[in-house]
């Protein structure tokens, strides 16, 4: 897995970028050292799957290969801040960590096996639905805010053409150059003109 400051970064940049989806992305010159930070993480996790034999060793190469997708998929996200690549980044996770139980799954035999193999499926499958629940959820927040806005611009025009039509009507009771002075004041105020 990335180095934790690395891990530290992407969780406050994706905590900052889920608040406003549509914020500002990472500058391209933060984004590219982010990406020579994630190679070079992978490359020392290798390093240190060398060093490691049998399974512990696909253990660990699972584990670094699994760390570089997420912080990859992190990266995006934080680079170009939308829902998809959000949603990209909950997928790399949750198939990073089922490719995690997986293996540590070969270590087994039988029934044993088996079980632990449909453990980590099911909460890969967990995860997944989770991901794209959250992704539904931020989509239909976005479109009520829309609509909430739509809705009170329409009120608000409503109330302004209502606004002007009372104050035309009292206006009427005026006559000559005040009258006209009045209907040009309502129409300045209300921005009929």
């Amino acid at each position: 897995m990335p180095n934790p400051k690395l891990q530290l970064i992407f969780l406050a940049l994706g905590l900052a970028s889920s608040a406003c989806v549509l914020a500002q992305g990472l500058p391209k010159a933060e984004y590219k050292a982010g990406q020579q930070v994630v190679a070079d993480d992978y490359q020392a996790a290798k390093v240190k799957c060398d060093a490691l034999s049998g399974n512990a060793k696909d253990i660990c190469v699972v584990d670094a290969k699994a760390g570089r997708k997420v912080a990859k998929a992190n990266l995006e996200a934080n680079y170009q801040p939308t829902q998809k690549n959000h949603y990209k980044a909950r997928l790399a996770k949750a198939e990073g960590d089922y490719d995690m139980a997986k293996e540590r799954c070969s270590e087994k035999a039988g029934n044993a096996k088996d079980v632990c193999v449909k453990e980590a499926k099911a909460l890969e499958v967990t995860a997944k639905a989770d991901a794209k629940a959250q992704t539904k959820t931020q989509e239909a927040n976005t479109k009520a805010k829309e609509v909430t806005q739509d809705a009170r611009k329409e009120a608000a025009e409503d109330k302004s053409t209502a606004a002007f039509a009372l104050a035309k009507e009292k206006c009427d009771a005026l006559a000559g150059v005040t009258k006209d002075n009045c209907v040009s004041d309502a129409k300045v105020k209300f921005g009929k003109q």
